[in-house]
């Protein structure tokens, strides 16, 4: 296992250096599942609260701008964009979130951020027709761009 970045030789958690490293074109893409009866399914257009899938995706895209807010050692990126799909499937919501910037580091937590606020976003939203919905597999499919270049989830 490689050596994990946001620790310090004593140990102490600390923020990356990333000045030495070179500006590229980096994208993540991430995904979650919201898991919901049937029932709830079919009473998203009635919801009372508006289209859970609209507001899901303009919170997924607003929580990506924010996450070196959330997560304490990330960056804040100038992300040159930001997608977030949420669409019914079979047994619930599919939300897909893609993050991209140029920078001195990657964008796989804003994606992965986008991705399980827009699916928490769904729960919150559909919390009072459901109690058992469950949000599960937020997870990063792919990522693009810096020294490592790119990786897909197999």
């Amino acid at each position: 296992m490689s050596k994990l970045s946001h620790f310090d030789e004593a140990g102490e958690a600390r923020m990356v250096d990333v000045s030495a490293k070179a500006e590229t074109r980096r994208e993540a893409e991430a995904s979650a599942f919201v898991a919901m009866s049937a029932a709830t399914l079919a009473e998203l257009p009635r919801n009372p609260k508006g289209n859970p899938l609209e507001v899901a995706r303009i919170a997924g895209i607003q929580a990506a701008k924010r996450t070196a807010e959330l997560i304490p050692m990330c960056h804040p990126l100038p992300l040159s964009h930001v997608d977030v799909r949420v669409e019914p499937a079979e047994g619930g919501i599919a939300v897909r979130a893609t993050a991209a910037t140029t920078a001195q580091t990657g964008v796989e937590m804003e994606a992965l951020t986008a991705a399980a606020v827009a699916a928490l976003t769904v729960y919150d939203m559909c919390k009072a027709a459901d109690k058992g919905i469950v949000i599960r597999e937020v997870r990063l499919e792919s990522k693009s761009g810096g020294k490592s270049g790119t990786w897909r989830r197999t």
